[in-house]
């Protein structure tokens, strides 16, 4: 999934966490409710500005940052 056209990152909002379509809801909210067990469903249901898609983004651009993460190893 292409995220690029719902997530960004803006200076001085949030902290430069990257947010959604340049709403106050960032990419670590959408996860840590996830986590938390909240459904998608749930997370549009509390939060009717947010669609599907800013969900599944929020996904995307979490395993496309694991992806690219750097592998220490032990010695």
């Amino acid at each position: 999934m292409n995220y690029s056209d719902r997530i960004a990152i803006q200076p001085g909002k949030r902290g430069g966490r990257p947010v959604i379509r340049g709403l106050r809801i960032t990419v670590y909210d959408v996860l840590g409710w996830l986590a938390d067990g909240m459904t998608a469903d749930e997370i549009i249901e509390d939060f009717p500005e947010l669609e599907i898609a800013d969900v599944r983004a929020c996904l995307a651009y979490a395993a496309d940052r694991e992806r690219h993460a750097v592998v220490l190893s032990a010695s």
